[in-house]
């Protein structure tokens, strides 16, 4: 029964997330793609399950976590699907301090930045989890 309640949690976590990351793209850039969809969705997954099992950690080290965790699922994600299939989805290569086009000083600095409302947000998801589960 707990590990179908984890599952829930995560599935909602998921989708989530990548609703949200895919509207944050589209604000900023016009557009998103269905890639971004899945990485906001693992992003939030791992960023809440780390959140809620180190709650004493200060708010650096977990704007550190976030930013690092953000930027190596982005440099993963944009290695399969700019690289290997070379759908384009983005290209940093313009940036200062890129790497292979995928990830940039630039975005990881924003990562950081944007961990802190996710921590915010799973400090409210981790209370709402909690509330249903104490409903029987």
């Amino acid at each position: 029964m707990v590990k179908i309640k984890i599952l829930r949690e995560n599935i909602i976590l998921f989708l989530f997330g990548g609703i949200l990351y895919s509207l944050v793209e589209i604000l900023f850039r016009g557009y998103t793609h269905w890639s971004m969809t899945v990485t906001g969705g693992l992003c939030l997954v791992i960023l809440y399950r780390h959140f809620t099992h180190y709650t004493n950690e200060s708010l650096l080290v977990k704007c550190f976590y976030g930013m690092f965790v953000i930027t190596s699922l982005e440099l993963a994600v944009g290695c399969i699907v700019n690289l290997m299939f070379k759908w384009n989805v983005w290209d940093y290569s313009g940036h200062m301090l890129n790497f292979m086009g995928q990830i940039c000083l630039l975005f990881s600095f924003l990562w950081f930045l944007i961990t802190i409302p996710v921590i915010w947000l799973c400090r409210f998801f981790s209370i709402k989890f909690a509330e249903r589960r104490k409903v029987p």
